[in-house]
């Protein structure tokens, strides 16, 4: 469903249908661990700046956390609907969590604190945080590319496409944002702050 790469481009992380998440050594090309934690298909992933954790979420309904280091799980969050992207902050310790049910959540990695953003009106597909972490963008189902404060969430802006928006990302710089749609397009937007 998803795959992430660590920021030494050594190792490329899949998430597996079986909610397995496979580790792969690129130079070898081989399989060299299997994490195990989610008891339906993992389908997104993201992987801290620093490349020692792991984010994945599931068709299960959770989100769990990873030490690459030690290759076990450290934590489990349990949501009310199934988790089809995640975007972990660069900066800090936020993760945002785009659902089946229309809903994104903020949470922080290790306080209770947590915050809903409602915009959507579909599932959403895809999270993307700025390299500055004081903002981060979602896309959905409803055809809309959302555009998010860190943590809480107030809107930046909103733009409706002519379908699906299936994936973002954003420049490393912050002054592009890139989305793919259902209907074959990419579309650029400028960031003008």
């Amino acid at each position: 469903y998803a795959l992430a790469i660590s920021p030494d481009s050594k190792v490329c992380f899949s998430c597996c249908s079986d909610g397995n998440i496979a580790v792969w050594d690129l130079h070898n090309q081989t399989l060299v661990r299997q994490f195990q934690g989610h008891t339906d298909g993992a389908s997104c992933i993201d992987i801290s700046t620093e490349g020692t954790k792991l984010w994945t979420g599931g068709l299960d309904n959770t989100v769990r956390s990873w030490d690459l280091r030690e290759g076990k799980q450290l934590q489990q969050h349990d949501f009310n609907s199934q988790i089809f992207s995640l975007g972990y902050c660069p900066t800090g310790d936020w993760l945002a969590v785009g659902m089946e049910n229309s809903h994104v959540e903020v949470l922080h990695a290790s306080k209770p604190d947590k915050y809903q953003l409602h915009l959507h009106e579909s599932c959403v597909l895809s999270l993307r945080f700025a390299s500055c972490g004081k903002w981060f963008v979602s896309t959905g189902k409803d055809n809309l590319l959302n555009a998010w404060r860190t943590p809480y969430g107030a809107s930046i802006f909103q733009s409706k496409e002519s379908s699906s928006v299936l994936s973002c990302d954003i420049s490393t710089d912050d002054k592009y944002i890139v989305t793919g749609s259902g209907d074959k397009k990419a579309t650029v937007y400028e960031v003008i702050y």
